[in-house]
């Protein structure tokens, strides 16, 4: 049996029909937990439309979508600081123009 530092842990991720064993961090085992069933449910979807594809088809759309869902999120995450600097000028705006 490998051995591993106390600081991570072992897991099986079933993905599909395809079971991964991994250590990982502990901290981070809820966030692979839920990365495989994030994962399982876009390869499930995709199936679903797309009948005649073959499994690696399927895990390419999955992971394409992943990353897309991630440059998406980061995109957003770079806007933010704008959108609030919009929202209290606007308050401002509003409050100048009431009194």
């Amino acid at each position: 049996m490998n051995e591993q530092s106390t600081d991570t842990q072992h897991i099986i991720l079933t993905l599909d029909a395809h079971r991964i064993s991994l250590d990982v961090p502990r901290e981070e085992e809820p966030f692979y937990r839920k990365a495989g069933e994030l994962l399982n449910q876009e390869y499930h979807k995709y199936q679903r439309k797309h009948i005649s594809a073959t499994s690696e088809q399927l895990w390419m759309f999955v992971a394409l979508r992943v990353a897309v869902n991630l440059f998406a999120s980061t995109r957003d995450k770079d806007l933010e600081p704008y959108l609030r600097a919009i929202k209290t000028l606007n308050r401002e705006i509003e409050t100048k123009l009431n009194n």
